[in-house]
This record gives C-alpha cells, sequence and structure tokens, in this order.
C-alpha cells in the first residue's frame, strides 16, 4: 500500500470520497438487506480512509475548537432554516427538478425501526463524511484548480476560481439541498481559508452534520438523510 501512495499521491485525498460516492451509486443493486448494507458500507469507508487516508489523518489538529463547533451549529440551522420559515420551499421547482432530482428517503421506513441501522447512519454522517468530503473538497480539489500540479499548492490557498468553483461543485452534489449546499460550501472554504486547519474544517462538518442528525433523529425529518 505504501508504495501504491508513493505513485499514486492523490489518493488519499480522493479514493475514500470516490469509494463514498461508488457505494452511494451502488446502492440500489447490492443484494444486501439492513443492517448488513449498513454494517459494510461503514466498514468499506472505515477501511478506506484507514489504508489509504491515516496518515493524512493523524496529522489533523483542532486549533479554534469553539469557533468551530460554533459555526457548525450555526451552519446546521441555516440547513434547515428555509424549510422551516417558508412552507413549501423544498417543493419548488428550482430545487426538485431533472437535473437537481428529488428528495427521497435514503432508509426505509421500515430499517429505521433498528437502532442499530440509525446508529450507524449517524456514525457514517458525523465522523466517516466528513472526514473523506474535507480530504476531498477541500484538502485536494481546490489545489488541483489551482494547478493541475496541486502538491505545489499549499492547503487552503485558493484563488477566486478555486473558491468558487469548488463551492458550486459541492453545492450540487446535494442534490435538491443545492442553496443551502451552495451557501455551506462557501462558508466551508472560508473557515479553511481563515484556519489553514483540517482539524478545524472536520471539526466543523462533524457538527453540522451531527447536529442534522440529531434534529432528523428528535423531528423524524429523515428526507435530511439523503
Amino acid at each position: 500500500m505504501n508504495s501504491l501512495l508513493t505513485k499514486y499521491p492523490v489518493l488519499p485525498w480522493v479514493a475514500p470520497f470516490a469509494i463514498f460516492m461508488a457505494l452511494l451509486a451502488a446502492a440500489p443493486y447490492l443484494p444486501l438487506v439492513q443492517p448488513w448494507e449498513s454494517i459494510v458500507r461503514v466498514g468499506i469507508l472505515v477501511a478506506a480512509l484507514v489504508a489509504f487516508s491515516g496518515s493524512i489523518i493523524r496529522t489533523f489538529r483542532v486549533q479554534h475548537a469553539v469557533g468551530s463547533v460554533l459555526l457548525g451549529v450555526a451552519v446546521c440551522a441555516m440547513w434547515v432554516a428555509p424549510d422551516l420559515l417558508v412552507p413549501g420551499w423544498r417543493s419548488h421547482w428550482l430545487f426538485q427538478n431533472s437535473l437537481t432530482g428529488s428528495i427521497t428517503n435514503s432508509i426505509a421506513p421500515a430499517d429505521l425501526a433498528d437502532p442499530l441501522v440509525v446508529t450507524l447512519r449517524m456514525v457514517r454522517a458525523t465522523l466517516l463524511v466528513p472526514i473523506l468530503e474535507e480530504l476531498f473538497w477541500r484538502g485536494w480539489l481546490p489545489r488541483w484548480i489551482v494547478n493541475p500540479n496541486w502538491q505545489t499548492v499549499p492547503l487552503a490557498r485558493y484563488t477566486t476560481m478555486a473558491f468558487v468553483a469548488s463551492s458550486v461543485l459541492f453545492a450540487l452534489e446535494h442534490g435538491p439541498y443545492w442553496e443551502v449546499g451552495l451557501l455551506c460550501g462557501l462558508i466551508y472554504n472560508w473557515w479553511f481559508w481563515k484556519t489553514k486547519s483540517l482539524g478545524d474544517i472536520v471539526l466543523v462538518h462533524a457538527v453540522t452534520n451531527g447536529a442534522l442528525s440529531a434534529y432528523v433523529f428528535a423531528t423524524g425529518k429523515y428526507e435530511y438523510w439523503m
């Protein structure tokens, strides 16, 4: 593995995210039922992060804990605010259409009664996704946009194009929630630029997803678990 990572230094930054997206795309075709689907998915993601990105993850340091936690909670509030303040907001064609898709629940209603399924979904959202997404969206992509020879670009070094383009692409990943995804991407990029800390941006993302998971669990609005 070490020789593979030496030969392809992009793998620690991109491979876990690529595997995550491939699992999402393959989910409808996998011959697994819950809770085994959740167990396998979480197991694969943990293995990918350890195998490909362990050396980078071990360098994470949180330098602005209070600010990161408060920002993560604020982004969660921003995420749910439009739907709370404007009834029917998410039903508008701007958000659900042939390009962005429609809102679906990634967990079948019958499976939501299984505590293991729900717990693994929260683990994935709160602990795994923030790491694999931040490695890709903040750690690698903006640097590659600045210069295809991305290893020469320091972390958190942005051009205007890199700042905006990575935020727009991050928004597109979130389908019908693209407008809050765009704001989220801009805020995350700003915080990473300000702190220059992978540990802090992962913490912000983890708090956002953790708070959103708690909101989902408390309200039963499982559509936020895309």
